[in-house]
């Protein structure tokens, strides 16, 4: 196999085939008379199999990029190619029937009928593709014995948890076996125990049925487990070496709240591992963020915290106020004031009365 790799995990295998192929696409919005470029000149390309998270603060263009991919809107430049085709030729009609045949969509709000049964969710997109009742119900129940939820079948969206919500909404994008799944954010409504469940179910319709699933995410959690993560900032797909948001996101210490992650999974799909990149912050690193936020105290004095003293040689030509064992040094830290009974006072400030409920009683 011919393959490219780049540090970040993403590859361009000659070999395998190719579902999603974005090629400069660009996306202006027009705001008050103003240019509002949401997607820059974006190539990406994804390959059968694939699972990718497309990460990225607020406003930089991610769902933008994800709507693109899937026909609901059009680019100002450029073109996207689903399985070797250009769907920014399509008609309306033809794009109807790429979302209806090919592609299936999860949304962070679930996006399921109220008033149908969580088989009848799922039944639906089956109808409307035209199966016969035999199949819709022969697929409809697989589903969701798949998701887990083949006791839940006759349960309303009210009356299932979201976790079981985006278990139907999953089992409903795939309803129609599509070779694309697109995502907008489906964990972003769960806790974290559930996400790392939701996360693991996507995973395993990856490894056993080769589909390629493309994400948007804030979670941790997806970003630690997906074998590809690209990054986007002000419109633009970042390189590998610009990705800031992931490596400080991964960085960062886990909330003892957090759900613990299925070690199974992670040793088979940790980004960390994939990628082959250490993530933990450097001592070095951590002395410059010491002495960033302090920047009264010396470099000798910042390695001392972290135990990383230099030797006594070295100590010494840095000269004495480098001194790595200066323990009379310490960060100011500002007194309190110490509270006064006027602090404590619940009087009203003078010329406002106490209302009349407040007011002592006259004997």
């Amino acid at each position: 196999m011919t393959t490219t790799q780049m540090s970040n995990g993403r590859t361009a295998a000659a070999d395998r085939e190719l579902v999603v192929d974005v090629q400069n696409v660009s996306r202006k919005f027009v705001v008050g008379g103003e240019d509002i470029w949401a997607v820059r000149d974006v190539s990406l390309q994804v390959t059968r199999g694939e699972f990718v998270a497309l990460i990225g603060r607020s406003g930089s263009g991610k769902t933008t990029l994800l709507n693109l991919i899937a026909g609901l809107d059009s680019p100002t430049s450029g073109h996207v190619t689903i399985d070797g085709e250009n769907i920014t030729e399509y008609s309306e009609r033809q794009l109807t029937q790429l979302r209806r045949h090919r592609v299936g969509f999860v949304f962070q709000s679930f996006g399921l009928l109220p008033l149908l049964s969580a088989y009848e969710n799922v039944e639906l997109s089956l109808r409307i593709a035209g199966a016969g009742i035999r199949e819709r119900r022969r697929r409809a129940d697989e589903l969701l014995e798949a998701v887990g939820l083949g006791g839940r079948a006759r349960h309303r969206p009210y009356e299932l948890s979201g976790g079981e919500q985006q278990r139907v909404a999953i089992a409903r994008a795939l309803a129609n076996s599509p070779a694309l799944i697109l995502a907008d954010e489906p964990t972003g409504e769960l806790d974290s125990t559930t996400a790392v469940s939701i996360f693991r179910l996507l995973h395993d319709l990856v490894v056993e049925q080769g589909v390629t699933i493309i994400t948007t995410t804030h979670d941790r959690t997806v970003m630690e487990l997906v074998p590809r993560v690209e990054e986007m900032r002000d419109g633009h797909l970042l390189e590998p070496d610009e990705q800031e948001l992931f490596r400080y996101t991964v960085r960062e210490e886990r909330s003892r709240f957090a759900a613990e992650l299925p070690s199974d999974v992670q040793e088979e799909v940790s980004a960390v591992q994939s990628h082959g990149a250490d993530f933990a912050p450097t001592v070095e690193e951590r002395i410059a963020a010491e002495r960033a936020a302090h920047p009264e105290i010396s470099e000798a004095q910042a390695r001392h915290v972290f135990g990383a003293d230099l030797p006594a040689e070295q100590t010494a030509v840095n000269g004495a106020e480098e001194s790595a064992t200066d323990e009379s040094w310490s960060p100011e830290i500002p007194e309190a004031d110490e509270p006064t009974d006027e602090d404590a006072s619940f009087a009203p400030p003078e010329g406002v009365e106490r209302p009349v409920w407040a007011r002592p009683r006259q004997d």
